[in-house]
């Protein structure tokens, strides 16, 4: 009987399991998941909240949860990126004509789509929680550490120099701290509700800072 050679490459081997999860579901699930876990330690506090409970109300399973999730603090993380997000567009969309200070108060808002109410309370809820959670503050204030790398690349790829500059590193870790501080007050000033009132005066607290900060600063 002769040999049956089979040509590898004409041959489809059919896929096993589940199809793999895209970076856009990825962080569409991440996003969901931190928005129960926000809930719950909000309506039950950290402590008495479960990674069980964060998943059964999120629909996943404790397995996919840890997947996502190295801790059931760190489920905060995504919604709270999202200030930082909606920074990090605006320093980018930063017209080369346009002081920067100005386009600030004519774009900045504190998350990327201003239309979504309930994540703003949301971000704003985990910043007050930061102050009596140490675990939650210690997640919180890493989120700001590493924005201070995505701030760093912005500015030096319109200024056109190396994001590991010391004048760089000094002016991301600056717009860090005056993002930070100005959120920690907004959130300690809305504690009744967000309003126009509050997220004007937000901006124009960011406004005045950066403009304090980084007097001067041009980069036409």
């Amino acid at each position: 009987m002769e040999d049956v050679v089979i040509d590898e490459q004409q041959v489809e081997v059919p896929r096993r399991g589940r199809p793999p999860v895209s970076d856009r579901q990825r962080r569409r699930l991440r996003l969901d998941i931190s928005r129960h876990a926000v809930r719950l330690f909000a309506e039950h506090g950290v402590t008495a909240t479960s990674g069980e409970q964060i998943a059964r109300a999120a629909g996943v399973s404790e397995r996919t949860l840890w997947r996502y999730f190295r801790s059931k603090e760190s489920c905060v993380e995504p919604l709270l990126a999202k200030a930082i997000d909606a920074f990090r567009a605006v320093l980018r969309a930063w017209p080369a004509d346009q002081e920067l200070t100005e386009h600030l108060r004519d774009t900045y808002t504190p998350v990327l789509d201003s239309a979504s109410d309930a994540d703003l309370e949301a971000v704003l809820a985990v910043v007050r929680m930061t102050r009596a959670e140490p675990a939650l503050r210690a997640a919180y204030l890493m989120l700001w550490e590493r924005s201070e790398d995505t701030f760093a690349e912005v500015l030096a790829d319109r200024a056109g120099t190396s994001p590991d500059s010391v004048e760089i590193r000094v002016q991301a870790a600056a717009m860090s701290a005056v993002l930070k501080v100005a959120t920690d007050h907004l959130a300690h000033v809305t504690t009744g509700g967000v309003t126009r009132e509050a997220l004007r005066r937000h901006r124009e607290d960011v406004t005045s800072a950066v403009d304090v900060v980084f007097r001067g600063l041009s980069t036409g």
